[in-house]
C-alpha cells in the first residue's frame, strides 16, 4: 500500500507542475489527430455497414504521425517516441498515395473516396 501512496503522490505532484509549452501543444494535436482517425473509421464502417478506410483516415494518420514525430524529435528528444512514430509516417503516406492513385484512376465507385 505504501508503494501506491508514493506513486499517487508522485503523479499528483507531476500534474501540479504541468506546464503547457508550444511543443506540448504540437504533441497533443498529433495525439488528437492520430486518435480521431479511429472515430472517423468507425463512423464510415457504421454508415456503410462494412469495414471502410476513408480518405480522411489516411490524412489524419499522416498529419497526426508527422506532428507526433516532430514533437518527439524537436520538443522532447525521446528515442522511444521517435521510433514508435517513425514507421507509421511512412505507412500512412504510402496508404494515402495508394488511395489517391486508386481514386485518380477511377477504379472505385466508393462513396468514401
Amino acid at each position: 500500500m505504501a508503494f501506491l501512496d508514493t506513486e499517487l503522490v508522485r503523479i499528483l505532484h507531476a500534474l501540479q507542475q504541468f506546464e503547457l509549452t508550444p511543443w506540448k501543444i504540437v504533441g497533443f494535436a498529433g495525439t488528437l489527430m492520430f486518435t480521431s482517425r479511429w472515430f472517423v473509421q468507425l463512423y464510415y464502417t457504421r454508415k456503410y455497414k462494412r469495414v471502410v478506410m476513408p480518405l480522411a483516415f489516411w490524412w489524419l494518420s499522416v498529419c497526426g504521425s508527422v506532428l507526433l514525430l516532430a514533437y518527439f524529435v524537436f520538443g522532447k528528444n525521446d528515442s522511444v517516441g521517435i521510433l514508435s512514430n517513425f514507421f507509421p509516417v511512412f505507412v500512412s503516406v504510402y496508404n494515402l498515395v495508394v488511395h489517391l492513385r486508386h481514386r485518380k484512376n477511377g477504379m472505385t465507385g466508393d462513396a468514401t473516396a
